[in-house]
């Protein structure tokens, strides 16, 4: 892809829209119409799916209309979506952060070293508890957007615990989760669930053309495939030029599909590029797009089936696929993402971890 001026992607508490998710804002509607709000909602579902825009949406329409129901039609029917318009004073003020009844706790920066954490910490936490320990400013609530809980390390986990088995009231926690299965069971049992689910090709192609409209029309359907449903990875790919680092990467891959080994020299010049802070930012997407392609071959090689997020993707990984059983590009698959974390974790040689990866896929195919 040709480069072009670089891609912002909103914040999810300034992202006005969302699509795909009607069922989740029909029952949290139904629940504040019932007068049955739950203090704490548990948002789960892949990454990139519009899980925090959600809980902004969610937040926005408790400030405006409490728990009246918002306006109702000549019928008396009332709100179809959580939609307040972008606008409205109440969705800049939360789009800046300035909202006083709002809090977000996120990863933050460590303020010895200046690097963002890997975990949200219980320092956080203790902070929320002060938070909610105050009257609503505004007299409506006060309500917490957790982005993301499965983030949190055990002790700000237990912290939390002890707020939702003790909700101090007119407080509402939006709790988001990539992997609600890590979750403590105590958490998952005290909040209210809405799955969602990843969204159709068609949707994620209607996102993207709208908030990253510079991509050629010719990328939009290679990145939504390999986006999964997700809108924030097919931005995120669009942000980082995925789409012609996947096809390197592919293209690695087609002399060991044929038994002619890897091409050491393409190897060694990609490699050259992992020196720096960018050249980690690199690194990581290295992995993950390598990553990426293996989830693709695994399903390839289960199903047969395959939709090409380029011309020639599917002839190459067919190959590949057919040179070992499932299980073993299973275990590839697993060992290569535990390589790539532990490389972040303990800082490994960047070059040695990128050859050992593709040597595991190389032996693989013998």
């Amino acid at each position: 892809m040709a480069k072009t001026e670089p891609l912002v992607i909103p914040h999810p508490r300034a992202t006005a829209d969302l699509i795909g998710h009607g069922e989740a804002e029909a029952a949290i509607l139904d629940a504040i119409a019932g007068g049955k709000l739950h203090h704490a909602w548990l948002l789960t579902g892949p990454r990139g799916i519009g899980k925090a825009t959600l809980a902004y949406r969610f937040a926005r329409y408790l400030f405006a209309h409490g728990l009246d129901g918002g306006p109702v039609d000549m019928f008396g029917a009332g709100p179809s979506s959580l939609d307040i318009a972008a606008d409205d004073p109440l969705f800049k003020r939360i789009a800046a952060g300035g909202h006083p009844d709002l809090v977000t706790l996120e990863r933050e920066e460590n303020p010895r070293t200046k690097v963002l954490r890997d975990e949200i910490v219980i320092d956080q936490v203790r902070d929320l508890a002060g938070f909610f320990a105050m009257t609503p400013a505004e007299g409506g609530f006060r309500v917490a957007v957790i982005d993301a809980i499965d983030e949190m390390n055990r002790n700000a986990a237990n912290a939390l615990l002890k707020l939702l088995e003790e909700p101090p009231p007119r407080s509402v926690l939006i709790l988001v989760a990539h992997a609600p299965g890590r979750l403590l069971p105590t958490i998952r049992s005290r909040c209210r669930r809405l799955a969602l689910r990843p969204l159709g090709e068609a949707d994620v192609a209607a996102i993207l053309t709208r908030l990253a409209p510079a991509v050629p029309q010719e990328d939009i359907r290679g990145l939504c495939r390999l986006a999964d449903g997700s809108p924030g990875r097919a931005l995120a790919l669009a942000a980082a030029g995925g789409l012609s680092h996947y096809r390197a990467i592919a293209d690695l891959l087609v002399p060991v599909a044929r038994r002619q080994g890897l091409d050491v020299k393409a190897v060694n010049e990609l490699a050259d590029r992992f020196a720096g802070r960018e050249g980690g930012d690199l690194f990581r997407l290295t992995f993950e797009l390598l990553g990426l392609y293996l989830v693709r071959l695994v399903r390839l090689a289960a199903t047969g089936r395959i939709d090409e997020a380029m011309m020639g993707e599917g002839a190459g990984m067919r190959a590949l696929a057919g040179a070992a059983r499932l299980e073993r590009w299973g275990e590839v698959w697993e060992k290569i993402n535990a390589l790539a974390a532990r490389a972040e974790a303990v800082n490994l040689d960047r070059r040695q971890v990128l050859v050992a990866a593709l040597g595991m896929i190389e032996r693989c195919a013998r």
